[in-house]
């Protein structure tokens, strides 16, 4: 009997995956690995805790829900001492409201919040460029002051802890990211150097000089701000170094 894998069969097959199918072997080849594996909160933990669940999977996508009135992260805990990585997801918001993520993040032992860490601020569109594609330094108690880097932004904070603005040439404009649609999002954290890119254009990005006061590794987590807000966040890939 013959195999009934011959040439004829073997193209259509190929075809299909060069065409349109993808493994995640296939997702992982420019080094970047999947997150989310649109069915569950898998290798993701919701912190800190409260009296109603605020994060689900929802139709394939990570869905945050304020039912609270208080912050809540989606900690990713397949390494929760991160230092440098890329990382890249959409998202969109279907209210009004705040949300972003936490890198480098750790307790906060002081007490004045739940995590410090350093943050990549997201929301409406409408929010303003002090939350919509900015930076924001969450830090412990009379640790360290926070410095503004909004929409458009560099920053250097210099070895004394002195912070020095400059305007970004060609940086993502508020009409170029989607009000209540998807947008695409990519943060590099390389050492001291931060960047923040919507839509494939540089939105703000700051270098962190203070040494000694610098967070050089921790978890990520997607944060959920305000009560009566929905975020959503997909296509959420990983690369390490």
């Amino acid at each position: 009997m013959k195999s009934l894998m011959n040439k004829k069969t073997l193209w259509p097959i190929a075809a299909i995956l060069c065409l349109g199918g993808s493994t995640k072997a296939e997702e992982s080849s420019d080094g970047f690995d999947p997150l989310f594996d649109g069915k569950s909160l898998a290798g993701w933990r919701e912190a800190p805790k409260g009296k109603v669940v605020a994060w689900s999977v929802k139709d394939g996508v990570i869905r945050g829900e304020g039912k609270e009135n208080r912050q809540v992260y989606l900690i990713y805990t397949g390494d929760e001492a991160l230092g440098d990585f890329e990382l890249k997801f959409t998202y969109r918001m279907l209210t009004k409201g705040n949300t972003g993520v936490e890198l480098r993040a750790r307790v906060d032992k002081t007490g004045k919040r739940a995590f410090e860490g350093y943050h990549a601020d997201l929301g409406h569109v409408g929010i303003g460029d002090g939350v919509l594609g900015a930076w924001d330094f969450h830090f412990g108690k009379d640790t360290r002051q926070e410095f503004p880097c909004e929409r458009g932004t560099r920053l250097v904070i210099d070895k004394k802890g002195q912070g020095h603005h400059d305007k970004i040439t060609n940086s993502v404009q508020v009409d170029e990211i989607k009000k209540g649609d998807w947008n695409a999002c990519r943060i590099v954290a390389r050492g001291n150097h931060f960047q923040f890119f919507i839509n494939g254009k540089l939105s703000s990005e700051f270098t962190d000089k203070l040494d000694g006061k610098q967070l050089t590794k921790g978890f990520i987590g997607l944060q959920l701000h305000d009560k009566g807000m929905v975020v959503e966040f997909k296509d959420l890939f990983l690369k390490k170094g």
